[in-house]
């Protein structure tokens, strides 16, 4: 097959970049491996540069694109879909993010097979303001209608979209194992950090992650632990900037960290925090859990279809209940290891990488044959 696929910001991940880039870097190499010609497209930020023509054997091609929050996402769709379109780049194509359901018209019109990977219900997030939440859920109208294949990452986004349009949806979760790395200690050092003595969030400092509850509850916790936050927005915002300015000094802002150390990050923390309002099925929390660190996080159900049991939870949005979660991992160090060492088991067991790129060959191979109904 020749699959072109856009919608995230960049593979390799680089600044700003979030779960779907690193989605799109486990899964288009594996796809490569099975035999499949794959072009992504990244985007070219003001002041980027591009990382090179190919990430592990996947081509790559960069389009600019400007930095105004949303903007940026419709005019790199719009122009990777002409580009697929006038120069027959691909049979299949895969789109990140149901906002981009747009391009989709054009695409079957132009005789391609799309298969679009929705992921959670978007307008329910609050970086969005009045009027992207009005695109986003006039897009879930042509996300649920137009597309050959819609994937979902977690079984409740495909539940709602299921009763709310009578129709069926495919489910592929992501995977939670990561690749062999060796132990450094580079990174602890650069940072002044201790293996086993902070706690860590690792994503996008927007208002739906919930840092803005997590901040408070970790200040008023009598702890030598620190609290790394990695991460932040691809254009800082006046939430960011209010985070940043916390004057306890126990937080640590390491900006941006990726790859190898990104994982080490994880591997050695003494509780991963996962505060968020909305998720899907959290990459991080998989690759967390995968690496055998014990999670705090809040109760909402995507988080709970990952964890199970084995994680300590607070209720979302109250920063009171995510404080008593932290004194309480504070108390039980040994009850958390033990949760999760059985969650590491479960998941590199339920869901893995190899087992991702399978799915989604095999339901391209559907739509190029004509066999996949709705």
């Amino acid at each position: 097959m020749r699959i072109a696929a856009f919608g995230f910001r960049s593979i390799p991940p680089r600044e700003g970049c979030a779960g779907a880039d690193k989605f799109a870097s486990e899964l288009f190499p594996r796809l490569l491996g099975l035999g499949h010609e794959v072009l992504a497209y990244n985007r070219l930020y003001p002041g980027q540069k591009t990382l090179g023509d190919h990430f592990q054997g996947v081509q790559l091609k960069y389009f600019k694109t400007v930095s105004g929050k949303g903007f940026d996402t419709l005019l790199h769709s719009f122009k990777c879909t002409f580009d697929i379109i006038f120069r027959n780049k691909a049979d299949i194509v895969h789109i990140q993010n149901g906002g981009n359901s747009i391009w989709a018209l054009l695409l079957r019109l132009a005789g391609k097979k799309v298969a679009i990977s929705q992921d959670g219900i978007d307008w329910n997030r609050d970086k969005w303001p009045w009027y992207g939440r009005l695109y986003l859920r006039f897009s879930s109208f042509i996300t649920a209608h137009v597309p050959d294949a819609v994937i979902f990452d977690n079984v409740f986004a495909r539940e709602h979209f299921e009763k709310r349009f009578a129709r069926k949806y495919d489910f592929i979760p992501f995977g939670s194992d990561v690749p062999e790395f060796e132990h450094e200690d580079d990174i602890f050092k650069k940072l002044g950090l201790k293996e086993k003595e902070y706690f860590l969030f690792v994503g996008r400092f927007i208002p739906d992650k919930g840092l803005h509850y997590l901040i408070p509850a970790y200040e008023m916790v009598v702890t030598d632990k620190k609290l790394v936050l990695v991460g932040g927005s691809p254009n800082p915002s006046d939430y960011e900037k209010k985070l940043l300015s916390t004057k306890d000094k126990r937080v640590v802002f390491p900006g941006f960290v990726y790859g190898d150390d990104s994982l080490r990050l994880m591997k050695n923390a003494y509780c991963y925090i996962q505060p968020s309002d909305v998720e899907g099925l959290s990459p991080v929390i998989l690759n967390v859990m995968g690496l055998g660190t014990p999670i705090i996080c809040s109760d909402i159900k995507e988080n709970l279809y990952a964890v199970s049991d084995d994680a300590i939870l607070f209720k979302k949005g109250d920063v009171k209940s995510l404080k008593n979660a932290l004194e309480k991992s504070l108390s039980s160090p040994e009850e958390i290891k033990h949760n999760a060492d059985r969650a590491r088991n479960r998941v590199l067991s339920d869901f893995t990488w190899d087992k991702v790129a399978k799915d989604h060959e095999e339901l391209f191979l559907k739509l190029l044959s004509g066999n996949k109904s709705k």
